[in-house]
């Protein structure tokens, strides 16, 4: 693998943070892998409507409650397993009496596993479990890409030149977890008052709205925007250790300017995606979608970063992408 890669596990990792890669990687797949079963239970659900013959509407609706069990059965390792950090962290913000970006990821889940399993048990009711194991799966991908370009340099180059980064790195990622933070107690506070509206216009709505906006409400891209620009800029300058000071300065700036990037357009990501969902136009699944797109869209947008030629061979400014 390159030593580019996010992905190559630093030769100086330490015990834990290897430890803590391993169990997010295995948490990660046990909800990839029962996300898809759960989809796949899910299709029967899909394809029910009244215009079905009375005798093939009777043998489809038995095998919806049987597919729903199922998924229930799948959807519960995930919820406990898989998001045990999210329940973690949330419960220590809680304690610490802040809402923490965790919070209102745990109230999505919430929201949207409890009335699933009143209508599995019931018979009756909508059941979003594929929202439930999607919205997880997805959520614990960005944060591992997130921890592997944390921990790909951040804080183990050394040398004065990686210092000049990880300066940079908690300067702007303090800008970045105030804005986060904000905009994480707006949606929440969005979330509970479209689904009061919602419950007075047409309560069929009122669960699914609110569980798009918490849904939408972590700020998982956001979180990424700093973290994978400076590690992006720590792996240029490892390429390239006797990288002049002129271009040093020109790669501090693009990796500032990359990371401003990720973060205003997460934020208008977010913006043009929420009067859809307060509309009843995004639903739980495709609010789960959106978030990962923004997460690899934030990845793939500071990874270019490191692809550029900084050898400072060229003038300052002219560096041009490598060839493939």
């Amino acid at each position: 693998m390159r030593a580019k890669s996010i992905f190559a596990v630093p030769a100086g990792l330490s015990q834990a943070d290897r430890q803590q890669r391993r169990h997010a990687l295995v948490r990660l797949s046990l909800a990839w892998l029962a996300m898809m079963q759960v989809m796949m239970f899910a299709w029967p659900g899909y394809l029910r409507n009244d215009g079905i013959p009375a005798d093939a509407l009777e043998t489809l609706d038995w095998a919806i409650v049987l597919m729903n069990w199922a998924s229930f059965a799948l959807t519960v390792p995930v919820v406990l397993y898989s998001a045990w950090p999210i329940w973690r962290h949330a419960g220590g913000n809680l304690r610490q009496g802040r809402a923490g970006m965790d919070v209102p990821v745990a109230l999505g889940i919430v929201a949207a596993f409890i009335p699933s399993v009143h209508a599995t048990y019931t018979g009756r009711g909508e059941v979003y479990f594929d929202s439930v194991t999607m919205f997880v799966a997805f959520l614990l991908t960005a944060r591992y890409l997130e921890l592997c370009a944390r921990q790909s340099f951040g804080g183990a180059a050394g040398g004065l030149r990686h210092e000049r980064i990880e300066a940079q790195r908690l300067e702007l990622g303090a800008r970045a977890d105030r804005l986060a933070s904000r905009f994480v107690m707006v949606q929440v506070a969005l979330a509970l008052a479209a689904a009061a509206a919602w419950a007075y216009i047409d309560p069929a709505h009122s669960i699914p709205v609110m569980v798009a906006l918490l849904v939408m409400s972590c700020p998982c891209a956001m979180s990424m925007a700093v973290p994978t620009a400076m590690a992006s800029a720590h792996s240029a300058l490892a390429a390239h250790p006797n990288m002049p000071d002129a271009a040093l300065d020109a790669l501090l700036a693009e990796a500032r300017r990359k990371a401003r990037q990720n973060l205003h357009g997460s934020v208008v990501w977010h913006l043009l995606m929420t009067p859809l969902a307060l509309a009843g136009w995004v639903t739980p699944w495709l609010a789960a979608i959106t978030m990962l797109v923004s997460s690899l869209a934030v990845a793939y947008n500071s990874w270019r970063l490191c692809r550029r030629d900084w050898s400072g061979d060229l003038p300052p400014g002219t560096a041009l992408e490598a060839s493939p």
